[in-house]
């Protein structure tokens, strides 16, 4: 986890004393550590100890301890906004979906907590995509770490997703100038 954590700060340009930690702990899952990386006028909210063990097809078997994709999480919402009290209880609760529910975490998955991400938000689901943070490699024959975007949706938003999909659904924030870094901000009209 050292190996994710260093990387994560190198790519946002901070040492370790610089971030706030919390950790979130579920029965029978090791705890999983969220950072709160303040940037330039946002925050960032990476975690870490969802990529300790491969991701994999809950139908198999046998669990490879090694092989299967790895994945972590970052959310980052503008620094005007405040700080979001129980956003680290539910990043952690997604990023244990892949040890808690089989769900292999990927770009343009959809995931509804069914309660919201953070106490008075509007939003109980994401939208998860490409993140700017690099891929971290690890020693062979494990597959590299990948961190992917956290992207807040409200419900009329889920539901685009789940109609036209994820891809549109960008579009429609790109049309709108929505900055969906802002909690405060409105769904798009669809």
């Amino acid at each position: 986890m050292n190996t994710v954590r260093t990387a994560v700060l190198d790519h946002y340009g901070v040492e370790r004393a610089q971030i706030d930690s919390a950790s979130v702990t579920f029965l029978g899952v090791e705890p999983i550590e969220i950072l709160r990386i303040p940037g330039d006028g946002a925050v960032h909210y990476a975690t870490l100890g969802g990529s300790r063990h491969p991701m994999g097809d809950p139908a198999d078997l046998l669990a490879d301890p090694v092989r299967g994709p790895r994945a972590e999480l970052v959310l980052t919402l503008l620094l005007s906004a405040g700080p979001q009290a129980g956003v680290a209880r539910s990043l952690g609760v997604l990023v244990a979906t892949p040890l808690v529910e089989g769900v292999v975490l990927q770009a343009d998955a959809l995931l509804d907590l069914g309660e919201p991400l953070w106490h008075n938000a509007k939003f109980t689901a994401v939208l998860l995509g490409e993140s700017e943070v690099p891929e971290v490699e690890l020693p062979d024959p494990a597959e590299p770490v990948r961190y992917l975007s956290v992207t807040p949706v409200t419900a009329t938003e889920a539901a685009w997703v789940r109609v036209r999909g994820a891809q549109a659904l960008r579009e429609a924030w790109t049309e709108a100038g929505i900055d969906v870094r802002d909690p405060a901000r409105g769904a798009v009209n669809l």
